[in-house]
């Protein structure tokens, strides 16, 4: 009996050991999509874009957003480099909302505001891989995660999905789907890639030219708090209604963007242009397609000395975030666009990344 128990015991172990073993390896590894010379990498942590690799003018590839060299980098990143955000992207103010008549407070991480769902929001935990077709016609991979009641003070179980797909000439389209379980709840997911259309190394994107299908802004106080107001662009500096290079609008704000743009072309069940980035030296373009109303552009003003891929140091307006979803503090403004899903309900949300170049 007593070898029994040392056998059972054994057994044990090593199922531990390589079970353990096992999940280890899945944590840290990075996932491949590619299409001819065109591939994407991903990393469970945040459901994360590792690295968007495409030719410029003259055929030289190059990695084309900010990230790191290992997911488990990933894991303690404070960047968001590349992540899925939520349950609520964005901002919340004061950490707290109230939803049919029932007041929730929410974990606060960005002074006494919630930022992206708080800070174990969905950009810094483990996605599970549900799906992944490496090659192909169209190769793609699904993330999923669960969301317990309570999570971060938000109300109910949510599902959420995130899909990667790469199809036709180097274009990747990403699709958010959540479901509410048991509870109405807020949700706004939203991708947060850097991107550099010059290559991850090449510098600050203020030579880079762009265009936003948007004419009004939701605009903000000192805390980037929205005010309520819906205001219009023209004769401001926020204005991008005609393709312009994104430094020549510094002077008037030197420590760059973080705006919500209220765009004119999309909803639900309508994917409409949101904007246009334009690498003149490279010849890279993106266009960007969405169903949601609103696209936070962000020209990375608080990198400082971040250590990325390749030990490059990224610093301020290295990269620009299009990060589209719904208004910033949505849960607190009844005029803005709802972001509430209840039961049985669901939620999506849909992106078109089309590069191509233009001399």
């Amino acid at each position: 009996m007593a070898s029994i128990s040392v056998f059972v015991c054994f057994i044990t172990l090593v199922f531990c050991f390589a079970t353990g073993s096992v999940a280890k390896k899945e944590e840290g590894r990075i996932y491949e999509l590619r299409k001819g010379d065109f591939s994407a990498k991903f990393t469970k942590w945040g459901a994360s874009i590792v690295s968007v690799v495409l030719p410029d003018k003259h055929g030289k590839l190059a990695d084309v957003v900010l990230g790191y060299d290992s997911a488990k980098e990933y894991k303690n990143d404070t960047t968001n480099f590349g992540a899925i955000v939520g349950r609520v992207a964005n901002r919340i103010g004061g950490a707290q909302f109230t939803l049919n008549g029932t007041h929730y407070k929410l974990v606060a991480n960005d002074g006494k505001n919630t930022l992206h769902g708080g800070p174990k929001g969905f950009g810094k935990v483990a996605w599970r891989v549900s799906k992944y077709k490496k090659g192909g016609h169209s190769p793609y991979i699904m993330f999923s995660y669960h969301s317990l009641d309570g999570e971060e003070g938000f109300p109910g179980d949510l599902i959420a999905t995130v899909t990667y797909m790469l199809v036709g000439d180097y274009q990747l389209i990403v699709t958010m789907n959540a479901k509410a379980l048991n509870k109405a709840t807020p949700v706004n997911l939203a991708q947060h890639a850097y991107w550099n259309l010059g290559g991850h190394t090449s510098g600050d994107i203020l030579s880079n030219e762009i265009q936003i299908f948007g004419s009004h802004i939701t605009p903000v106080d000192k805390e980037f708090i929205p005010t309520g107001k819906i205001v219009p662009v023209k004769g401001t500096p926020y204005d991008f209604l005609e393709p312009c290079t994104i430094g020549s609008k510094m002077n008037k704000l030197p420590s760059g963007f973080n705006i919500n743009y209220v765009l004119d072309d999309t909803a639900p069940n309508k994917v409409g242009l949101a904007a246009m980035v334009h690498h003149k030296k490279s010849g890279r373009m993106l266009e960007l397609y969405t169903n949601a109303p609103g696209l936070q552009f962000y020209t990375s003003n608080f990198l400082k000395d971040e250590k990325g891929k390749g030990g490059f140091v990224y610093q301020a307006h290295a990269a620009l975030c299009l990060e589209t979803g719904g208004f910033p503090d949505a849960v607190n403004h009844p005029n803005f666009p709802s972001q509430i899903v209840t039961p049985g309900k669901s939620y999506h949300h849909s992106m078109l990344f089309k590069f191509s170049i233009r001399a």
